[in-house]
């Protein structure tokens, strides 16, 4: 999957988190996250895995956490990635 616009989900409550994406040349990841002393690695995995998943290979992801649950950060990851990609992606690929 390629990311050629920005794009968001999620909110700022707490127990969610807001993904920001947005093309780049490579992986840029910036997490703020309430919780990222006790599960800052387990949140990096997560997104390095949903992203292998759908294939990205270049994007910049600034991921503000309010504590969100790891299938709400997969749900919004997914979505904001789906948004700022034109490309047909199977259903499938996000279940």
């Amino acid at each position: 999957m390629r990311i050629t616009k920005a794009a968001v989900a999620g909110t700022l409550e707490s127990s969610d988190v807001m993904i920001r994406v947005a093309p780049s040349e490579t992986i840029d990841i910036e997490l703020h996250s309430s919780v990222a002393n006790q599960f800052g690695d387990a949140i990096l995995e997560t997104i390095h895995t949903v992203l292998r998943q759908l294939g990205v290979n270049a994007v910049q992801l600034i991921i503000d956490d309010k504590g969100a649950l790891d299938c709400v950060l997969q749900a919004r990851l997914k979505t904001a990635l789906l948004r700022g990609s034109e490309e047909a992606v199977q259903w499938e690929t996000f279940l």
